[in-house]
């Protein structure tokens, strides 16, 4: 079906209108709010005198909550116009996403040049966190490719200068502050002193450079959950989110949420201490992201995006049903179903089907390297030596003939991630056109 250059561009093309039509009819645009917010907060700081943190949204209770210095990031707005500030976030996203997906399944996109490349776009087009972060302009991408170039570094020992990135995107937003915890229990701690030194030291001049904005962050805006929004508001699936939807209109057990919270936490050292035994950095990074997603007290849909990994992971591992099954659902904004009304069996359950999602990742993802299979042993070992055999000896196939499976190729993408190994070139479907 897919042997000839001309029909994949056909099937290219096809999904390229469901794309289009997806997006322009199912999910809700969200026309740059987010962005909205850091551009309203920088523009206010630098030009008219107001700090950081004063500026809303006009009719909200939105500002600006990130640490103080993920605004000194965000600066060159103060020398654009908002339109020319949508245009350049979409374009760092888009290099945002190119690079993660270049760490996750780059290689194997290669072998298929165009058509695995375009392929990939359009199945990221369609999942719902990512399109929420281009729609919101958002930064979880940037944050997130900001992570995986520390992943790339240690799974192809290059650990010296690991921990920048996680530096880094842990000084813009706490969430990712757990990569350093990850570290260590992979027992780099260069990399995690450089993580923590990097986001020490980015901190520390935000301080310096604003300081009543950085004492007003650390002792006031991040412990306002209403700068950010309800908290059981069914776009957060966080485990305080889940909670908050449970109880609500009442507030939900900080004790509770606590201990949740804890116990995910022990989960996942043990999980992500299994992974790293192995030295299989790519499940501990994708073990780490859902966990972090679930202890977050605000997780937005668009924060989904840390799932990436564990969907490469599944990849590689090949769980390929189980890849499409949760990227279908992934895609479907089947939580805004319970926008209005989370009450009863099928909002518990329906308003936190992405939180399900992410927790089933956490408990079962593959994590370690496959075993090796064992020879089959009979229960007697044979004390007479088996007889020479008589058949024919295998003839390999030449290389100008095609493979008899006609499934090898769609079944290379996902594999050997990180670990550097070549798809048999068999696997890889030639051009006829």
């Amino acid at each position: 079906m897919l042997g000839t250059d001309r029909r994949r561009l056909l099937l290219v093309l096809a999904l390229a209108v469901v794309v289009g039509v997806f997006t322009a009819t199912v999910p809700l645009l969200r026309d740059w709010f987010d962005l909205r917010v850091y551009y309203g907060a920088v523009d206010t700081w630098v030009h008219h005198g107001g700090g950081i943190y004063d500026y809303r949204v006009p009719g909200t209770t939105y500002g600006f909550t990130y640490p103080p210095f993920a605004a000194f990031g965000m600066l060159p707005m103060a020398l654009m116009g908002l339109r020319t500030a949508i245009v350049v976030a979409l374009l760092l996203n888009l290099a945002a996403l190119t690079l993660v997906t270049g760490i996750l399944v780059g290689p194997e996109l290669r072998r298929y040049r165009w058509f695995g490349c375009a392929l990939a776009a359009c199945l990221l087009a369609l999942f719902e966190p990512v399109r929420d972060t281009f729609s919101f302009g958002q930064v979880n991408l940037v944050l997130l490719a900001l992570v995986l170039s520390d992943a790339w570094l240690l799974s192809h020992g290059r650990g010296r200068w690991a921990g920048v990135g996680i530096g880094l995107a842990a000084a813009v937003k706490l969430t990712p502050a757990l990569f350093i915890l990850m570290l260590l229990l992979g027992r780099r701690r260069r990399a995690a002193g450089v993580a923590t030194a990097v986001a020490a030291a980015a901190t520390a001049l935000a301080a310096w450079a604003a300081p009543d904005a950085s004492r007003f962050y650390w002792t006031d805006a991040l412990w306002d959950t209403t700068r950010i929004g309800r908290l059981d508001y069914v776009s957060n699936q966080s485990l305080q989110g889940m909670l908050a939807r449970l109880v609500a209109p009442q507030e939900p057990s900080r004790a509770l949420w606590a201990t949740l919270a804890l116990l995910v936490l022990c989960l996942w050292a043990r999980r992500t201490s299994r992974a790293l035994a192995d030295e299989d950095w790519t499940a501990a990074f994708a073990l780490t992201g859902p966990a972090a997603c679930l202890v977050s007290p605000i997780t937005w849909v668009h924060h989904l995006v840390w799932l990436l990994p564990s969907f490469a992971v599944l990849l590689r591992r090949r769980r390929p049903r189980v890849a499409a099954a949760l990227y279908a659902v992934l895609c479907s904004s089947v939580v805004w179903l319970w926008f209005d009304d989370a009450s009863g069996l099928d909002g518990f359950l329906g308003s936190n089907t992405y939180t399900w999602i992410t927790l089933g990742l956490l408990l079962w993802l593959p994590v370690g390297q496959p075993r090796p299979a064992r020879p089959a042993l009979s229960r007697r070992p044979s004390a007479t030596p088996a007889a020479p055999s008589t058949a024919a000896p295998a003839i390999a196939a030449a290389p100008d003939q095609p493979s008899p499976s006609s499934s090898g190729g769609a079944a290379a993408i996902g594999r050997a991630l990180f670990t550097g190994r070549a798809v048999p070139a068999r696997a890889v479907p030639h051009s006829r056109a």
